[in-house]
């Protein structure tokens, strides 16, 4: 059993609850900060070589909406990039951890060579994002007609890196057919940022277990069922262990090697890499 099971054991991961749209409800505080971050953007236009739809043009648009649909419920909102502009990870993750009451919202689209592949995946890795990432992925899976391929934990890097809770969530992905076209409808990225937002909304409506081992209330949200994908090596991870220990046998040059493998990391994917579905 993997340590956040332990730390989650108890919790309920009911499944059977209705698919029904979750009511609105009011920020749980006004002191809550929502940080979206819009993958990639500037030179890194995210997805796979010769994709035909630019991934950092549909995360933006979607992080725009949302950021619309928060501040009127009266959040207070940050982005990492509201322009196309490249951001480095650090930057994206290190805004969020400079506030104490916030909340990492990161926005991506998938991508695969096998056109076939298809779904909504909702990633988190500390367990207090754990019913973030559930509120999140209830509420896009069940009102969009797009496959559900889970909540999964995972550990890129401005979930590892994140001192509050962070989610990163994939709308799908560019290179189907059908998802692509999708995600170039205006009417399907704003339906993807209500979700989103109405998954942030709901978060505390999350379902857990009482010290009596009843639920909290009838429409609770269910806990998701997770698959941890912790073992995983990413790139962005083995590239940087790579990268230091030839900064041990090249003292030198450290500087100039570290600032080039960061950017060669960008280039490649701005916090994960394409799904190997």
């Amino acid at each position: 059993m993997t340590a956040v099971a332990v730390l989650l054991a108890g919790l309920d991961m009911a499944n059977g609850a209705s698919r029904s749209r979750s009511s609105d409800v009011a920020p749980t505080t006004s002191s809550t900060v929502i940080v979206i971050d819009a993958g990639h953007g500037g030179f890194d236009r995210g997805g796979i070589p010769r994709q035909r739809i630019a991934e950092k043009d549909m995360t933006l648009d979607v992080a725009l909406r949302l950021r619309s649909i928060l501040q009127k419920a009266g959040y207070r909102v940050e982005m990492t990039r509201d322009s196309d502009v490249f951001v480095t990870l650090g930057n994206r993750i290190g805004l969020a951890n400079s506030y104490r009451n916030a909340i990492f919202v990161c926005i991506h689209f998938n991508s695969a060579t096998r056109a076939g592949a298809n779904g909504i995946e909702t990633y988190f890795y500390g367990s207090d994002s754990y019913a973030l990432a559930s509120a999140i992925h209830y509420n896009l899976v069940g009102n969009t007609t797009t496959p559900n391929r889970g909540v999964r934990r995972r550990g890129y890097y401005v979930l590892r890196k994140a001192r509050v809770p962070a989610v990163l969530v994939e709308c799908g992905f560019l290179t189907n057919p059908t998802e692509g076209r999708n995600a170039l409808s205006s009417g399907y990225r704003q339906s993807l940022a209500e979700n989103i937002a109405r998954g942030i909304r709901n978060r505390s409506a999350v379902a857990s277990r009482s010290t009596s081992g009843q639920l909290a209330a009838e429409d609770a949200i269910p806990l998701q069922p997770f698959i941890d994908q912790t073992r995983v090596h990413d790139r962005d991870i083995s590239r940087k262990k790579r990268s230091s220990k030839k900064s041990k046998r090249k003292s030198s040059t450290t500087s100039s090697d570290d600032s080039g493998q960061e950017i060669a990391s960008q280039r490649k994917k701005s916090s994960r890499t394409p799904s190997e579905d």
